[in-house]
C-alpha cells in the first residue's frame, strides 16, 4: 500500500498525476458510501460516491494543502453533493414512519432478522431527524470526525459544533422515544 499522506496524494493529483486519485478512492470510497447510506438507498450511494470523486477531479486545482486536510475537503464536497441531490429530487419530509422504515430496510446490508429491534428503531429515529441534525450525528458519531474537522466542513467553531451535536442527540433521543411510545414491544 502506498504510504503517502492524503494531502501529498491530492497535491500530485492537482499537479496532473491523475493516477493518484485511484489511491484516494481506495482509501475513502467505503467511508463515503457509509456516509451516504445514512440518507439514501444502495444504488444512489454508489452514484453519489462517484460524483464526489468526479468533483474532486474537477475542482482539484482549488485544493490547498495549507488550509486543511484532504479528508475535510472531501467531506465538504460530499456534503454539497448530498445537498444537490436532495434539491434535485425535491424530496419532502411528509413521508410517514412506515414508508421511511421500508426505505431504510431496503438499503440495509443485514437482514432484519439479524438486527436487534432497538438498533432498528434508533436508525429509523435517525432517518426521521431533519437534515442538519442527521448530518451532524453522522459526521460525529458514525464517521468519527472530530469537532474541529466538522467545524471545518461546516465553517463554524468547535463550540458551535458541540452545541449542534448536543441538540442533534437530544432530537434523536426524542425521536427514539416517540417510536418506542408508538411501537411498544
Amino acid at each position: 500500500m502506498n504510504s503517502f499522506s492524503d494531502n501529498t496524494l491530492m497535491c500530485k493529483v492537482k499537479e496532473g498525476n491523475l493516477d493518484q486519485l485511484g489511491l484516494l478512492f481506495e482509501r475513502y470510497h467505503r467511508l463515503l458510501y457509509r456516509f451516504f447510506q445514512n440518507y439514501h438507498q444502495r444504488a444512489e450511494c454508489q452514484d453519489l460516491v462517484q460524483t464526489v470523486f468526479l468533483r474532486i477531479l474537477k475542482y482539484r486545482i482549488q485544493f490547498n494543502e495549507n488550509e486543511g486536510e484532504f479528508k475535510t475537503w472531501m467531506f465538504r464536497i460530499a456534503r454539497n453533493v448530498n445537498m444537490d441531490f436532495f434539491k434535485k429530487q425535491k424530496r419532502t419530509r411528509t413521508e410517514n414512519i412506515e414508508t421511511q422504515t421500508f426505505k431504510f430496510t431496503a438499503s440495509m446490508d443485514l437482514s432484519l432478522g439479524e438486527e436487534k429491534e432497538e438498533i432498528l428503531k434508533l436508525r429509523v429515529a435517525l432517518k426521521n431527524l431533519d437534515e442538519e441534525k442527521r448530518e451532524i450525528i453522522v459526521m460525529s458519531k458514525l464517521e468519527g470526525l472530530n469537532y474541529k474537522e466538522i467545524g471545518d466542513v461546516l465553517n463554524c467553531s468547535e463550540g458551535a459544533v458541540k452545541v449542534r451535536v448536543f441538540r442533534a442527540l437530544k432530537g434523536l433521543r426524542a425521536q427514539y422515544f416517540q417510536l418506542e411510545k408508538n411501537n411498544p414491544r
